[in-house]
């Protein structure tokens, strides 16, 4: 028993730190990625660099409330699917008991489990319909409560890595004094942090880093080559 319980928290924290990792990939990569594009689509335009700045920083505003609002939504959509889906089995173990119960036979008989361990065991969980729910959750729909305050939280994280990322192609802009300076300089500093971030995202999830790097860089590169070109042919 005091092994289970030194290594709960563990496995709780490390639910915790995947979370935020994802929270933070969401968010820094289109932060990164959306006002870099947006400001070299302006830079090949002819506005100054104050306009720019302007512009990308209300991008990054509404940007940040939308990804954080997104977020959040999807926090409370996970919530409600598994609220309904706890309701459903409630009602699935009164109506359907029988058919319940094979199902969950069925689940110990995967693990190789004889027939009369099956039953016994099944007729013990059946004894208390919040346990039984609980197992049949986890172990026929695989899925685990959502923490209430997962939503809030997530909508904080992915804004605020937006607006960090966001910040970083704009800041060329406000210590040069044109839009092709400011391009340039907003690409080097960019990429490096595209390259960066890639790096150490992929590191932290436990993919190839230099590949990871790579990826983030290419895309956000496009992202960017694609607003300058469009707004160069419209303008």
């Amino acid at each position: 028993m005091q092994t289970h319980h030194h290594e709960h928290p563990h496995t709780e924290q490390h639910f915790q730190q995947s979370a935020t990792v994802r929270d933070v990939v969401i968010g820094m990569s289109d932060g990164l990625t959306v006002p870099f594009a947006l400001a070299a689509g302006l830079s090949s335009l002819s506005v100054t660099n104050g306009i720019i700045i302007t512009a990308g920083l209300a991008e990054i505003i509404a940007g940040s409330i939308a990804m954080g609002l997104g977020g959040y939504l999807a926090g409370k959509t996970e919530i409600e699917h598994y609220d309904s889906e706890v309701k459903r089995e409630y009602m699935e173990i009164k109506e359907f008991n029988e058919i319940e119960r094979k199902e969950c036979r069925e689940i110990f008989a995967q693990y190789g489990l004889s027939h009369d361990s099956q039953v016994k065991i099944v007729d013990e969980l059946a004894k208390d319909d919040d346990k039984w729910v609980d197992f049949m959750m986890k172990f026929e729909l695989g899925l685990e409560k959502p923490d209430i305050n997962r939503a809030r939280q997530s909508a904080r994280n992915i804004g605020l890595a937006y607006i960090v990322g966001g910040i970083v192609p704009l800041t060329a802009y406000m210590f040069t004094h044109t839009p092709s300076s400011g391009l340039f300089f907003s690409s080097v500093m960019t990429i490096a942090c595209l390259a960066t971030f890639g790096y150490y995202k992929s590191k932290v999830t436990g993919q190839p880093p230099l590949q990871g790097a790579m990826r983030t860089t290419v895309i956000g590169v496009l992202a960017a080559a694609a607003a300058f070109g469009i707004a160069r042919l419209f303008s």
